[in-house]
């Protein structure tokens, strides 16, 4: 896709939502089912099911995916989508590119073995690596702008009001 047919594409969805702003926001929703013999909970992705379970740190077997590895793969694609998004409007051609996000943990924080120990990424990491003759200056705009409009990147500076709730049927 190039960048006016990008362009072609999003109009009517832009000036759509500038009149009638309620129909740009939408729910997303995702949805799993614990497993019956194992500590894993099977993850509905539209695509396909993902069992979720225990990273080997805690105990797992490392036969399940681990829910901190999907939530470094989600900042992978979004800004990997947003990337190459932006990139096509700005008309930066980008020959070869791999993104690569990685994040510190402390089990000890998960397993109750330390109180002062987080639960949860202290620190993630999220490069690019392109092949592109850009000029730096495009490139430094290329990567402002994909960091601006990557909900999954957006999300996780500026978390989200979250919260948890038990309903029995």
């Amino acid at each position: 896709m190039d960048s006016e047919k990008l362009r072609a594409t999003q109009a009517p969805i832009k000036d759509r939502y500038k009149q009638a702003p309620d129909a740009a926001r939408i729910t997303l929703k995702a949805s799993g089912a614990l497993d019956d013999q194992e500590i894993a909970c099977n993850v509905e992705t539209g695509k396909a099911l993902v069992a979720a379970g225990l990273h080997p740190g805690t105990g797992g077997s490392g036969a399940f995916a681990c829910s901190g590895d999907m939530l470094l793969q989600a900042l992978v694609a979004c800004a990997g989508v947003t990337l190459k998004a932006v990139a096509t409007a700005l008309n930066i051609e980008i020959r070869n590119a791999k993104v690569l996000a990685e994040g510190d943990l402390d089990f000890r924080g998960t397993l109750g073995v330390a109180k002062d120990a987080p639960v949860g990424f202290s620190d993630i990491r999220l490069r690019f690596e392109l092949e592109s003759d850009a000029p730096k200056d495009q490139l430094d705009r290329l990567l402002a702008l994909t960091e601006r409009y990557c909900v999954v990147y957006q999300t996780l500076r500026n978390p989200a009001q979250v919260t948890a709730g038990i309903h029995t049927a």
